[in-house]
């Protein structure tokens, strides 16, 4: 195999254990937040609107890291900034 082959395939498998770990750490931490929502409402049910409006938030800021990962991943697999340098 070429030197560029084996940057491309370094690149795929390094961009798909990004994306791993870039899904499993919010998937995480979204299902703790949810399981922490869902006791904080068996033990107020009164402070639904409040606690609800928060996990939501929360969830969102959560997912906004999956998505980051996602953007990263995808320069990486179809705009390598390093590729320009083995084709020299």
């Amino acid at each position: 195999m070429t030197t560029i082959s084996w940057f491309v395939l370094a690149s795929t498998v390094a961009a798909l254990a990004a994306m791993a770990v870039g899904v499993i750490a919010p998937a995480i931490a979204m299902g703790r937040s949810i399981c922490t929502a869902l006791e904080s409402l068996a033990r107020q049910p009164e402070a639904e609107k409040s606690i609800t409006r928060t996990l939501f938030i929360g969830l969102a800021m959560i997912e906004s890291l999956a998505i980051y990962c996602l953007v990263i991943v995808l320069i990486v697999l179809f705009r390598n900034p390093l590729l320009e340098y083995l084709l020299r």
